[in-house]
């Protein structure tokens, strides 16, 4: 089967959640990492997703990463683009997200795309062109003290419109609730009155569906993982993909220890770690205490020796919150200090795959790709879901699994249940 949908993330978690909500909506979906060599380093699935980790990056490496990648998707066959960013629409003033879509939109000679990162099923929605995350407004979520990309402003009109130097419309909810020939309608009403960009209001996953539907014929859909639910069906409907058969999220048997590794100073994650912390053994590293990422990873290895089992995991945290990571952004800089945590990590993960580790949930966007890079993974097949837009995966060649979790989701029980669902055989 030739390729249907091309799909380039700005992080690695993110790719993941996108591929998990395509397998489940019946394609086969396998996630990439980095730039493909060439089209023919692709390999054969109805959707690929290519996971890059630009969402942080300078604003001219992520448009040109992002062009080339979808250039290899398009040299496969790739019939309809997609440009993954998180649900938090997670970006400063200055991109990357409005310059990655212009220079996507330009690439494909398309004068208009739809924006929508809603994801109800995890508490993000978009009303009046507005972000919510649960009943907070984005800016009132714990967004707004993000290290890296604080979110300030709710109003993703206003916000995407600072990005790019096209024009910025809405999709209101009046018109999302009529269905898709009315979303369909207005988007054409607003390209032909020269809007560039439409953000789609979305409450609910049936909105998201009939966005996913009214978009079927758009070169260019950018959004969050929730508005590609619509997408499979759009592809069924055309004879391109066939119903659903067997089960597309059928991973290897998992072997060896556990572990966690959180880098995310999100408050879904924070939470979670102080719930493990209670059950498994745990570990929070103090970056600002240890500003040497050699040091604090030798001080984390040096903790978790005998403590490692199959039964079980251990976890190693460096997330912290606000004040702690204010502090040590003060002193050493906000790019220095994701930087120190990042390779400390990276550096954990590979000393724990050393010692048996082959389960690993990585909790954060930039600690995931810092993680996928250090072991050498080229790509991920995604398994079962664990809670919504976080699936297991297996990485290949390193031959483990991974579970790459957005710092803002998961239950509370996260790094409990995941390694509940997929026990050690053997």
């Amino acid at each position: 089967m030739p390729l249907l949908l091309g799909c380039i993330a700005d992080d690695f978690t993110g790719a993941t959640d996108l591929a998990n909500t395509l397998v489940r909506g019946g394609m086969r979906a396998v996630q990439v990492i980095g730039v493909p060599e060439s089209s023919a380093s692709l390999p054969e699935a109805d959707a690929v997703i290519v996971a890059l980790k630009s969402r942080t990056a300078p604003v001219r490496q992520a448009v040109a990463e992002s062009l080339a990648a979808c250039e290899a998707l398009l040299a496969a066959g790739a019939r309809q683009i997609f440009f993954k960013y998180c649900s938090t629409f997670d970006s400063t003033d200055e991109g990357n997200i409005g310059p990655v879509a212009d220079a996507l939109l330009r690439r494909l000679s398309a004068g208009f795309a739809l924006a929508c990162p809603a994801f109800p099923t995890n508490g993000r929605t978009i009303y009046q062109g507005h972000l919510f995350v649960g009943t907070a407004l984005l800016n009132e979520s714990g967004m707004e003290n993000h290290p890296l990309t604080p979110m300030r402003d709710p109003n993703l009109v206003r916000v995407l419109g600072r990005q790019t130097d096209g024009a910025v419309g809405l999709v209101p909810f009046a018109v999302v609730e009529q269905g898709a020939a009315a979303i369909r309608r207005e988007m054409t009403r607003l390209k032909e009155s020269g809007r560039r960009y439409a953000i789609v209001d979305a409450l609910t996953d049936a909105h998201l569906l009939a966005i996913g539907e009214a978009a079927e014929h758009h070169a260019l859909i950018t959004g969050g993982s929730g508005v590609a639910m619509g997408l499979p069906e759009n592809f069924r409907r055309a004879g391109l993909l066939p119903e659903r058969g067997a089960d597309a999220a059928a991973l290897p048997p998992a072997r060896g220890f556990a572990a966690v590794v959180a880098g995310s100073c999100s408050r879904a994650t924070l939470g979670q770690i102080g719930l493990a912390r209670d059950a498994v053994p745990t570990l929070e590293l103090d970056p600002l205490a240890t500003p040497d990422a050699v040091a604090l990873a030798a001080q984390a290895l040096g903790w978790v020796e005998g403590k490692l089992a199959a039964d079980r995991p251990v976890v190693i945290a460096a997330s912290a919150p606000p004040e702690k990571v204010a502090a040590l952004q003060a002193r050493l800089g906000r790019e220095a200090a994701g930087a120190l945590v990042e390779q400390a990590l990276a550096s954990v993960a590979e000393g724990l795959v050393a010692r048996g580790v082959r389960r690993m949930v990585v909790a954060g966007g930039e600690t995931s790709g810092a993680v996928v890079s250090r072991l050498g993974v080229r790509s991920l097949r995604i398994g079962a879901e664990i809670d919504p837009g976080v699936p297991w995966t297996y990485a290949e060649p390193a031959g483990l699994h991974l579970a790459l979790k957005s710092g803002n989701f998961g239950a509370r029980d996260f790094f409990l249940k995941a390694f509940e669902m997929l026990p050690a055989e053997g």
